[in-house]
């Protein structure tokens, strides 16, 4: 690549517009549901995930829902938004939600946490997936 389509390709990424969570229409181009699965395997067989694109990361966790403002609280101070999905006989499925660059050390990562997260709060981490606008990939 030349350093003029470097730059092409900078100014490019810098006209299109700022990822958000509440972006509609984002496709899901990679899910991890299964703990043993490694994330980096998850990233590789993935076919639509774009790494030079930012995603939106989505984990999905339950928690009782007396504790879901306190998961709130912890996960604000990083960036993260949480987004109850449902709430049926006292337990919250939520989404656990931030705008990032994937990568497998960082996946794995906010995998760990986000289960350390659950597991403190009497909850559990189901798995994560990301979300990409189309034409990703």
């Amino acid at each position: 690549m030349s350093l003029l389509d470097r730059v092409r390709d900078l100014l490019r990424r810098n006209s299109e517009p700022q990822l958000t969570t509440d972006e509609p229409g984002l496709p899901v181009v990679v899910e991890a549901f299964d703990a043993a699965e490694a994330d980096s395997a998850v990233l590789a067989r993935s076919h639509l995930w774009d790494e030079g694109k930012p995603a939106v990361l989505r984990h999905h966790l339950t928690l009782p829902a007396g504790r879901v403002a306190e998961a709130e609280r912890v996960l604000a101070q990083d960036g993260w938004e949480l987004r109850t999905v449902s709430e049926s006989d006292g337990v919250a499925t939520l989404h656990a939600l931030r705008v990032q660059h994937l990568d497998a050390l960082h996946c794995a990562q906010e995998r760990s946490r986000m289960a350390g997260l659950a597991a403190r709060l009497g909850g559990d981490a189901l798995g994560w997936d990301a979300l990409q606008r189309p034409g990703a990939g």
